[in-house]
């Protein structure tokens, strides 16, 4: 079992993108300004993430000019949303998807008035623009507007995510498209390696702003998802492959029907079936929580955001013909209510999710929020309320309540009392706030060393189930103790504990 930490991350400042007081935006043209975007096509060759090169320039050049990225391409002020509630309609309403400073690649950009940028794009769904502003983030005047870029077809199925079905000889295939139901047939086309391929048909489920915190009675309005961060999410398809032999090698590919006839086909991926119960076998898994996404053209300033989430992500895929499962648990993307960083997130990580069952705990940058049922009442969600994030696991979820005599409480015993000892003899208790022990500064400050209440509700169940390991995500560090229970060591420390 390898355990990822995210060591020395700190993510609790504002996103990013929560930097652009949208709100105050004005239109500034200025016909001494341009931009311009190069290639206007993309996806031609197959590929659904692409470099484009911008090119721009502008009579009065300051250092804290900067350029956002804007997909659907049209953001003015006619196309606001009446969910978007400005005291008075800006022209900006929503959000870019990415940004960066004028003068990141000409540190002369200053007293030339003339720059260049390249950017990395992926399919989302949509059309991309490219806007040049003045003001800084602060006060943003919009001086120039590019041509549109697009990808070849918008629509295609993308980012597939393995998990864990139900059953052991169960896989679960998710993806996203621009295909609703009623346009289009999803499908997975699968089987064994080289062997004959068979169809298994997808369920379709999408959602809009009442989804999302704001959407239920007594809940506060969640902004920004349901304001300047909200974007559409397209099409969430899931199919479940059955009856799979064990430790098989399969080979899928995700495929569309649209009604004249036509298949709209994404590439082919493979992945190994788990092992019979109880199978003589070594299973390699990693656990992580708190990773985050980052730009791979350094937009967005995230270097004081989440430094280590590319390189975390690099070394997976390196080590991925040694892993068999990954464990996820919490704090999955950071966005914090910017919906278009969930597809950023899973392109980033397609090349994991898509080979090996990729495990999900909501934390709570993905479920918290005030009056909306979660146990906590911050916002650290953005708006969210988990609507991204839903879990189908056996994995605490440490936003909803775990004490004695909840839904979750009687949820963990029946998962604990499910396992058969004999042919799964390890138990492992996985969640993101640290329900048990921990020297996380913040914790040590409350003197609980722990989440309040989390120990005294959940001990007995551990001891009475006898869970071998329990491993939390949130505080940003790694450490680890000996078996504890009741605040008392229950064997000697050793070098190889």
């Amino acid at each position: 079992m390898l355990i990822y930490p995210e060591a020395g991350v700190t993510s609790h400042e504002d996103h990013p993108l929560a930097r652009i007081a949208v709100h105050n935006a004005i239109a500034a043209l200025d016909a001494r300004a341009y931009i311009k975007a190069s290639p206007s096509v993309l996806g031609s060759n197959g590929l659904n993430q692409e470099w484009i090169t911008l090119e721009y320039g502008t009579g009065n050049p300051s250092n804290d000019d900067w350029v956002g990225v804007f997909s659907p391409a049209n953001f003015s002020a006619a196309t606001c949303d009446p969910e978007n509630n400005m005291v008075t309609p800006p022209l900006l309403c929503t959000a870019p998807i990415k940004y960066q400073f004028a003068n990141r690649s000409n540190p002369n950009y200053k007293r030339t008035g003339k720059g260049s940028l390249k950017l990395q794009l992926i399919n989302q769904r949509s059309d991309f623009s490219f806007a040049l502003f003045s003001g800084g983030l602060r006060n943003p005047k919009l001086v120039a507007v590019s041509n549109t870029v697009s990808f070849a077809n918008p629509n295609a199925p993308l980012y597939p995510r393995l998990a864990q079905g139900k059953t052991w000889n169960e896989m679960t295939v998710t993806w996203t498209s621009g295909y609703d139901i009623n346009e289009a047939e999803p499908f997975v086309e699968w089987g064994p390696q080289g062997g004959q391929q068979t169809r298994s048909p997808a369920g379709t489920l999408t959602f809009d702003r009442s989804s999302l915190c704001g959407g239920m009675p007594f809940c506060a309005a969640g902004a920004p998802a349901r304001t300047v961060g909200w974007r559409d999410p397209g099409f969430i398809h899931t199919s479940f492959l059955k009856e799979l032999w064990p430790n098989l090698v399969y080979t899928y590919k995700l495929g569309h029907k649209l009604f004249n006839g036509k298949y709209i086909w994404s590439q082919m991926y493979k992945f190994k079936a788990s092992p019979y119960p109880g199978q003589s076998s070594l299973q390699q898994v990693v656990i992580f929580g708190d990773m985050g996404k980052e730009e791979a053209d350094g937009s967005n300033v995230y270097n004081q955001y989440q430094p280590g989430s590319l390189n975390t992500t690099k070394q997976i895929i390196e080590d991925l013909k040694n892993i068999d499962i990954v464990f996820h648990i919490g704090d999955i993307v950071y966005a914090n209510g910017y919906l278009s960083q969930w597809d950023q997130f899973t392109s980033q990580v397609e090349p994991i999710t898509s080979r090996v069952p990729y495990m999900i705990a909501s934390g709570n940058h993905e479920r918290d929020w005030p009056d909306s049922g979660s146990f906590y009442g911050k916002k650290d969600s953005g708006g969210e309320c988990g609507v991204l994030a839903q879990t189908i696991f056996c994995i605490a979820d440490t936003e909803h309540d775990w004490r004695e005599g909840t839904e979750q409480y009687k949820f963990l015993e029946h998962c604990f009392a499910s396992v058969d000892r004999q042919k799964q003899p390890w138990l492992i208790f996985l969640a993101h706030r640290v329900l048990g022990y921990s020297s996380g500064d913040f914790y040590a400050d409350e003197g609980s060393f722990g989440e309040p209440m989390g120990r005294e509700s959940l001990q007995k169940l551990w001891q009475k189930y006898k869970v071998d390991i329990a491993i939390y995500g949130h505080v940003h560090n790694y450490e680890r103790t000996c078996p504890i229970y009741q605040l008392n060591f229950t064997t000697s420390a050793t070098d190889d504990a």
